[in-house]
This record gives structure tokens, C-alpha cells and sequence, in this order.
């Protein structure tokens, strides 16, 4: 008898043990906006900006300076990092489609694995079916409005009245303090529809930037020589197709713009609103517009008004964005979670603040196809280390799995950068990466489709479509302005390139350029 009850005490000793160890997993928060350029973050050394909650979670943290994405867009990219692979293998080539909710994603994994999961803010995977792998989940309808957004739970469509950063923010603290099994580890992903276009401030941030003058990146006037024809092709300029009577710009309140187009314009905007954000709206843009219509800038002088138009937006929308994540900081401190949890910072791909004249993403060079990534791991992340070894979102997934501990499935194509939050980089890190961009030129802005590689100092892109060919040299001329391609002091790195570039998409099994 004595023997039965020492097994039986030593039994539950142990499944105590494993209970304990279960609950000792890291909670990990991962907080993602959407279109938000490292060159807006001031721990990567913006001039336009400060962003001092986020730069929190570097200086108690990693800042990663080579993170890439494998397809510049919102939903590919979302459906990249929910699987770890590759486009070509989750099926989510472009926006406004279907992602298949059914497939392997890793919020799955860890809910098998004992974690519970929540999903606040942008899912813009398609609404047909529901999101999957969450025991928590409010999402934004498509896009999501930054005014009275409407959200889709598992109860049916919400409408709520706030400002889209603030809500989500406010949802994901709820589900915090009250949602949740304190006896359980947990998966937030927090995802804001900020700085998205069209770049609508919340009413406490109108204001902020009014009066900034902010400096013109040295490309704002790019004239689109010595390169392919897609950056000619391209319909994402400031000059011409940043739309000044559009919501792009706010800039339609005048009465001689009264077109059926401008009225819809103002109305979609100005209905969402009430009577006190409307107010505060109007009072921040009326005499500005007032202003700009009776100047009536032409050719520069209007690029250069729409320049600065873009970054006061813009910027005030990156504001709210910092504030929820210095929210989130905050109360993890103050109820003690923050020693067991990871929190993570990223956006779903870079974008143009201007640069080669530009706003949006899509293309492989530098702004579109690195995001900003930070991470913080008490205990595990030496506090302010910088990380230059090529990361990805092709890679979070694995990253998330393996510090939870649970195992990683063969058919992920990207790699966990655990050893790297401590500081050691696994001697067979890759050296190159893919890039593979789908929707195309009968799409959004008219990119051409286009796959590519870089090893960080040189960079190989094929508009597969338009049959072209770029050769950047990153260390010469880092603003990628002149291409080498077909340059004869170039021809060995070009053909390492090349050779290059076909050994990965037979390693990623890229069968065919044509998603269908």
C-alpha cells in the first residue's frame, strides 16, 4: 500500500510538474500594423518622426534590420505569416481573395497545444468564412474604416463608434484583463488597420504635424531611367495619382468641387463621423484647404503640397499606432506579465513615403520589401541588440512555435530565428531570399509581377510579364536608381545571381509564375 501511494504521490507530483511547465510557456503578443515604413520609426533613425513606445520594445529588445517579406501586399503577406510558406503553397496570391481557413496556420498549432488564441483588428483574408484556430476573434469588415468601423465577431457584425486604433486597442486590453484563463498561456495578435490609406487621423491627432515641414526624400522626382519600364509603369505617384479631392488628401471641401464623385467622397467620410469628430475634422483641414486652393500650386509645387499632406496623415495615424502599443506595454507591466511575454512589433510589409516619387508597396526594392521588426524577451533578448542577418515573415511562424515549444512542421518553409533573440545566428542561416510578387499590372497601382533575390549587397529582379530584367548593386548605389543588369563588369555577379535565383525557387518548388 505504501508503494501504491508513494506512485500515486510521485504520479500527481509529475503531472503537477507538467502543468507547471505548460504554464510556464511564454505568452507571446504580436502586435502588427499595416503599411507602417521603418523610415517612420525613430529607432531606426527616422527624420520624420518619434515613435516612443515602440522604440520601448528595442530598447528592451532586438531591432531586426534585414527583416524581408516574400510578397509586398496586405493579405498575401497575412496569410504568409499565419503559415509560414510561401504564397505559391497557402494559396493567397492577391488581395480581395479567399484564403482557405481550413489549412495548417500556427495559432492552430498552439491552440492544440494548449495555448489560448485571440485575433482584434485586421484579418483581410476574406469574410466568407470565418477565421479559424481562435478561441478569440473580432475582426475588421475588408479594409476597415479608421471612423465607426464595423466589425465581424463569431455573434454577427458589430457597428462601434470610436476610432479603429483606440478600439482595437481597447478590445485587445479587455480580452487581457477579462477574456482569458489566467492559468494559461496565451496568443494575442493585435492588428491595426493603421497607417493604411487613406490615412485618416484620430481626432486627437489631427493636429499633430500641421505645421512640420518635413524633408523631401532625394528620390520625390524620379525620372524612372536606367531601370526596367515597371517603375514608369507604375500607378502609385504622388503627382499624379495621389488624388487631391479624394480622401487620400482631405482636400475636397470647397464649393467648386461639387462633383458627384467629391460628394460621395465627403459624405462616406463625414456621415461615419459625429457631430464632435466631424467637428474637430473640419477644423483641422478647412483653412488649410482654403489656403491651398487660392495658392493653386502646379507641377512641383503641387507634389511637393501633396508630399507634405501625405506625412501629416500619415504620421498622425502612426501616432495613434505608438500610443496603443505604449497602452499594451503598460498593463503588461503593471499585472505583471511582461517578465513571461514575448511582444512583438511588425508591420505586414514596408512602403514609399515618398521615395521614387511614391506612396504604397508591392515592389522588391528596399522600402516596400523590408518591414520594421522588433522583439522583446525578458530574460532571453540582451536589451537594444541589432540583428543584420535576413529574417522574414516566412519565418514568425516557426519563430512563435519554437518558443512555445511546440513542433515545427516540415512542410513550413521558413526557419525559426529563436537562437537569434539570444543572440546566436544557426551556422546554416540562408544568405539569400526570394521575392515573389503576383497581383500585377491589370491590378492595384499596375506593378508588374516580378520574383527576385538579394543577398543584401546585390539584388536580381525579373518582370516575368514585360520580360525585363534589374541588377541593383545596394552598396553603390543603395537608392537603387541604375540598374547593372547586362553590364559587363557585372556579368559574374549577375550570373551568381541568376544561378542563384533558380536554386531557390526549386529549394521553395515555385512551379509556375501564374497563380492559377
Amino acid at each position: 500500500m505504501l508503494r501504491i501511494a508513494l506512485i500515486v504521490l510521485l504520479g500527481l507530483k509529475l503531472f503537477a510538474s507538467n502543468i507547471c511547465v505548460a504554464d510556464d510557456r511564454p505568452n507571446i503578443v504580436f502586435i502588427m500594423s499595416d503599411d507602417h515604413a521603418y523610415q517612420a520609426i525613430s529607432a531606426y533613425g527616422s527624420k520624420l518622426n518619434e515613435t516612443p513606445n515602440i522604440d520601448r520594445i528595442a530598447k528592451d529588445g532586438l531591432r531586426f534590420d534585414r527583416c524581408y517579406v516574400t510578397n509586398s501586399i496586405c493579405g498575401p503577406s497575412r496569410a504568409c505569416i499565419l503559415t509560414g510558406k510561401y504564397s505559391h503553397k497557402n494559396g493567397y496570391y492577391a488581395n480581395e481573395k479567399q484564403f482557405n481557413v481550413d489549412q495548417q496556420t500556427f495559432p492552430k498549432l498552439l491552440q492544440k497545444a494548449g495555448y489560448q488564441t485571440a485575433l482584434i483588428g485586421k484579418w483581410h483574408l476574406g469574410t466568407e468564412r470565418n477565421p479559424t484556430g481562435f478561441d478569440h476573434w473580432q475582426i475588421f469588415q475588408g479594409q476597415g474604416q479608421y471612423y465607426q468601423p464595423r466589425m465581424i465577431t463569431p455573434l454577427g457584425p458589430v457597428e462601434y463608434v470610436g476610432y479603429a486604433t483606440e478600439l482595437v486597442t481597447d478590445q485587445s486590453l479587455a480580452w487581457l484583463k477579462q477574456g482569458r484563463d489566467p492559468q494559461k498561456p496565451f496568443l494575442l495578435m493585435m492588428h491595426h488597420k493603421a497607417p493604411h490609406r487613406p490615412w485618416a487621423p484620430a481626432q486627437g491627432h489631427l493636429k499633430d504635424f500641421a505645421d512640420k515641414e518635413f524633408p523631401e526624400p532625394e528620390t520625390l522626382f524620379d525620372d524612372y531611367k536606367n531601370r526596367a519600364s515597371a517603375a514608369a509603369r507604375a500607378d502609385m505617384r504622388i503627382s499624379k495619382d495621389m488624388v487631391t479631392t479624394g480622401p487620400d488628401l482631405k482636400a475636397w471641401d470647397m464649393p467648386r468641387f461639387n462633383s458627384k464623385k467629391d460628394t460621395q467622397d465627403r459624405n462616406f467620410f463625414y456621415n461615419r463621423m459625429t457631430v464632435k469628430q466631424n467637428k474637430a475634422w473640419k477644423d483641422a483641414y478647412l483653412k488649410k484647404n482654403e489656403a491651398f486652393y487660392q495658392d493653386d500650386p502646379k507641377g512641383e509645387a503641387l507634389t511637393r503640397w501633396k508630399y507634405q499632406r501625405y506625412m501629416q496623415d500619415y504620421l498622425a495615424c502612426v501616432a495613434s499606432v505608438d500610443e496603443s502599443v505604449g497602452a499594451l506595454l503598460d498593463y503588461l507591466e503593471e499585472s505583471g506579465l511582461a517578465d513571461n511575454t514575448i511582444v512583438v512589433y511588425c508591420s505586414d510589409q514596408g512602403m514609399y513615403l515618398g521615395e521614387h516619387g511614391w506612396f504604397d508597396k508591392r515592389f522588391m526594392y528596399e522600402e516596400s520589401l523590408r518591414t520594421p521588426l522588433f522583439i522583446r524577451w525578458p530574460g532571453v533578448t540582451k536589451a537594444g541588440s541589432v540583428n543584420n542577418e535576413i529574417v522574414s515573415n516566412v519565418d514568425f511562424a516557426e519563430t512563435f512555435l519554437d518558443a512555445a515549444s511546440v513542433e515545427i512542421p516540415k512542410d513550413m518553409q521558413g526557419k525559426s530565428f529563436r537562437p537569434m533573440l539570444a543572440g546566436k545566428t544557426p551556422e546554416d542561416w540562408r544568405k539569400t531570399f526570394y521575392y515573389h510578387y503576383y497581383e500585377g499590372i491589370d491590378g492595384w497601382h499596375a506593378v508588374c509581377e516580378h520574383y527576385g533575390v538579394t543577398d543584401g549587397r546585390h539584388k536580381l529582379i525579373h518582370y516575368y510579364r514585360i520580360d525585363e530584367w534589374e541588377l541593383f548593386d545596394l552598396e553603390k548605389d543603395p537608392q537603387e536608381l541604375h540598374s547593372v543588369y547586362g553590364d559587363p563588369d557585372y556579368a559574374t555577379v549577375q550570373k551568381a545571381m541568376n544561378d542563384e535565383l533558380h536554386r531557390l525557387r526549386t529549394e521553395l518548388d515555385v512551379k509556375s509564375n501564374d497563380p492559377t
